[in-house]
């Protein structure tokens, strides 16, 4: 079985999430600098098999559209362009990073990751992941 991918995507870095190929854990894999994405996942998805990605969709606590929205949905155009043939599902993505610092807080994590924004990229792509399996049961 494939992986399920999860995307954060940001307007400086990107959190990568993957579920194990059995589809039962999320784990956060890496945070990327977003122009670099595409490349990134081009060489992932050649040592692994990716059935869907799940990219986060920035949405305001009313439901609207943030200043983030239109970059993701740009951004997820050109990953369709650039994997035709596996599909994009969104997932809301509200308060993710708020979850990913209280997850990391209760992990035991340092003052120091916590501070490093790239690893509560990768942590709220897990999240998103996680929250998009729980949601298909």
């Amino acid at each position: 079985m494939a992986r399920l991918l999860a995307i954060d995507y940001g307007s400086k870095r990107t959190g990568i999430a993957v579920t194990d190929p059995l589809q039962l854990i999320a784990t956060a894999l890496e945070t990327v600098p977003s122009h670099e994405v595409l490349k990134f996942l081009k060489a992932y998805t050649q040592r692994e098999p990716v059935e869907a990605y799940i990219v986060g969709l920035p949405k305001g606590l009313d439901g609207a559209d943030t200043d983030n929205t239109a970059r993701v949905r740009k951004f997820v155009t050109h990953l369709q362009n650039a994997f035709p043939d596996t599909p994009v599902h969104w997932h809301d993505e509200r308060f993710t990073s708020v979850m990913a610092l209280q997850a990391m807080i209760a992990g035991g994590s340092t003052k120091k990751d916590r501070r490093e924004k790239g690893n509560i990229d990768k942590v709220s792509a897990a999240i998103i992941l996680q929250s998009y399996m729980e949601s298909k049961k």
